[in-house]
């Protein structure tokens, strides 16, 4: 399915042929039981190498799949608390935040005001501030703290590892 008159052939082995006629590239090809594949046909004349195409396939799947099962993916894990949240809540969730924080995810933290509440959204700062002075061992903040209509919230990420 190659439709030019010559091309710059590869040998199986990696062995820069030279330029030939298609012909001779595709009897190279039949002669040593493999196929011919146009590896970059940009080039004048495009570049034709002989290889096993199906199991390069193969090969290539393997490696993105291989690539897939390493890769980690940052998550953002949410905790949320109130303004009256009392100590053992606020230490527990705290925790949970660290876990986050130490198992490489993202972790946001929201404040959620109701009624009388949101006249003291200051209060509310006050805890996402504690929150970040209790975990700037493991991360640091990417969002400040940010009010939007009833709910505070702020982004902590972990820090990098050296």
């Amino acid at each position: 399915m190659i439709r030019v008159s010559e091309v710059r052939l590869i040998d199986p082995e990696g062995n820069h042929v030279g330029v030939v006629p298609i012909e001779e590239a595709q009897q190279a090809a039949e002669e040593s039981g493999l196929d011919l594949v146009e590896v970059s046909p940009d080039g004048r004349p495009p570049v034709c190498k002989v290889m096993d195409y199906g199991r390069w396939k193969y090969q290539q799947a393997k490696r993105s799949q291989e690539a897939r099962r390493k890769q980690h993916t940052i998550q953002v894990k949410e905790v949320k608390m109130r303004p009256k949240t009392d100590v053992h809540d606020y230490q527990f969730k705290l925790r949970h935040v660290r876990r986050f924080l130490s198992d490489g995810n993202k972790a946001k933290v929201t404040i959620r005001f109701r009624g009388r509440e949101m006249e003291h959204p200051e209060r509310g700062e006050v805890i996402l501030r504690r929150v970040a002075e209790e975990v700037e061992d493991l991360g640091t903040i990417e969002q400040h703290p940010k009010r939007e209509g009833r709910v505070m919230s702020m982004v902590l990420v972990p820090k990098s590892t050296p």
